[in-house]
Formats: C-alpha cells, structure tokens, sequence
C-alpha cells in the first residue's frame, strides 16, 4: 500500500478484508472470500450466524470497530439504513477508530442521503467508501452471480473490481456516491412490478383450471419471461417461502423508492400498490417469508 498526490492505491490480492452482517446473502458471499484465499475477519449481532464462517477460517471481532481495525477494506450487508447507520457511526462502529487508507463497501440496500454522509464521513478522515447494493437473492450469493451497482470514485471501484469479480457477475459503477442506492431503487421499482405480475399470473392461471407448470414452461419461451418468474415461481408450486429476500426488507427498500420519488416530485402507482401489498402481507404474519410469499394474498384465501 502506498500513497501519491494525495490517493490511496491498494494491492487487492492481498488485502485483509472484514465483513459486518453474515445474514442469507452475506454469508455465501464471505464464503466466496475465504474459497479465493482471502482473510476475511466476521462480525455479526448474532454471534452464531457466523460460527459456519469461522469453522470455515474466518476469524470473529466483537465489534466493528475491532473489524475496521483489523481490515483494509471493510463491506457491511445490514438490514436497514438505520442498521447502517448504527454500524458507521455508533459506539464501536467503523468511524470510531482511524480508517487512513482503508476501503469502506456498503452491500446494503440503504438511502442515497446516508450513502453521501457516509462517503464524505470517510474522505474527510483519509479512507475512501462505496455505496454497492446487490441484486440476485440467495441464490445470486450462493452462486457468486450477483448483480452489483456502485456509487463512488473510479479510482476506489477500479480497486475493488477484482472482489466484485468473486462475488458477481455483473457489476458497474453508476456515478458519484449514494448512484448505486439510486440504482437499486430503479431495480426494485422493476421487481415490485414482475413480483405483482408473477403472482397475479398464476392466481389467474390456478383459477382457469389450466396446467401451472405447463403454463410457466410456454411462458418462459416469450416476451412474459423475467427473472421473478424463473426464480420464484417454482417456490411458490414446491409452497417454500423460505426467504431468499425478506418482505419485511422488501418494504423497506419500497418506501426507500418511493420517499426518492417523491423529491424528484415523481407519482409511481404501481410502486406505491405493491408496497400496500406487502405491508397487507406484513401485517397478516409474513414479515420474514421470502418475497415469493405475496402469492398467500391469494391463495391462503382459496
């Protein structure tokens, strides 16, 4: 590691790295770290989501603090903005230790305001920070096909790439810090759409006493296919609703888009009535069911 007119250049390959939060995603993707041959440090509230990870060779810190110190690039994968928030700014968290030279990656999917702060919070004490939220489920963790958005500096993304690359398939910088939270706010608007569509398709289909499976089969070969449909769709028939993505994290994101929207003085409908959606499904019990869940809407009242 070294510096020059004042940047920060770091050799990747051989960077410890610390990840906050080993929830469904975080864990496959500290997997991937530690399959490529990297030290990776864990820290999770609950102590034992990460006891997989440390029998696999990662090594536990009780706070973020510890995490920060023991790491030259850090990513975090929390629940909320406020969780977000917690771990950067709270007692022990990452900015209560020095960061000079550090990388800060936020995996969550959190607000552009807070990605902005936190970015300017880590330039003014010499580090450098990427907004970065995924898209891909569970199954884009597991498999390292996640789709990855970024917020930021070239020069920090260009650094990071080659973890990105362990990680995801697809990945690209969008523009100055909170780009990549604007990104996945445009991500969700699009799956709240094909969630309500999938679901009312096979309501639709169910009611007309038609072959689901055969129906799905045609579908994916024309212009219904999306990725909502492929994934989630055959849950629903096997009915497991275990969580790739939570509801409760998918409304989360819903207001997240629709609280932009609303500066940028945009009216989005079909946003705004999947959110009440979710919350109905919410409110009914199934707040830590997978997304694929919407379907008990329907179905839980036949």
């Amino acid at each position: 590691m070294y510096t020059g007119d004042g940047l920060f250049f770091w050799e990747v390959d051989n960077m410890k790295i610390g990840f906050i939060g080993t929830g469904v995603m975080g864990k496959s993707i500290v997997q991937h770290f530690l399959t490529a041959g990297h030290e990776v440090t864990v820290y999770n509230r609950t102590k034992s989501k990460t006891d997989e990870l440390v029998a696999n060779g990662a090594v536990w810190h009780e706070t973020p603090a510890e995490i920060t110190a023991a790491s030259e690039i850090v990513f975090s994968m929390v629940g909320y903005p406020s969780d977000v928030e917690e771990i950067y700014y709270g007692i022990n968290g990452i900015f209560s230790v020095d960061i000079t030279a550090k990388i800060f990656v936020d995996l969550t999917t959190s607000t552009p305001t807070l990605a902005e702060k936190i970015y300017q919070t880590a330039k003014e004490k010499g580090a450098a920070a990427l907004d970065a939220p995924v898209s891909g489920g569970d199954l884009g963790a597991q498999n390292g096909t996640l789709t990855i958005m970024v917020g930021g500096d070239q020069l920090t993304y260009d650094q990071v790439v080659p973890l990105f690359e362990i990680m995801g398939k697809s990945y690209s910088l969008q523009g100055a810090a909170g780009a990549g939270q604007h990104t996945k706010m445009a991500n969700q608007i699009m799956i709240a759409g094909t969630m309500t569509g999938m679901t009312e398709m096979l309501v639709y289909a169910k009611a007309a006493n038609l072959d689901v499976p055969k129906v799905l089969d045609t579908l994916a070969g024309g212009a219904a296919q999306n990725w909502s449909m492929a994934n989630y769709a055959p849950r629903i028939l096997k009915e497991d609703y275990t969580p790739g993505f939570f509801v409760k994290h998918f409304i989360k994101d819903l207001k997240i888009a629709l609280d932009e929207a609303e500066k940028m003085q945009l009216e989005l409908p079909a946003t705004k009535l999947a959110a009440t959606l979710y919350e109905r499904l919410a409110s009914e019990g199934f707040e830590n069911d997978g997304t694929q869940a919407l379907i008990k809407l329907w179905w839980s009242e036949s």
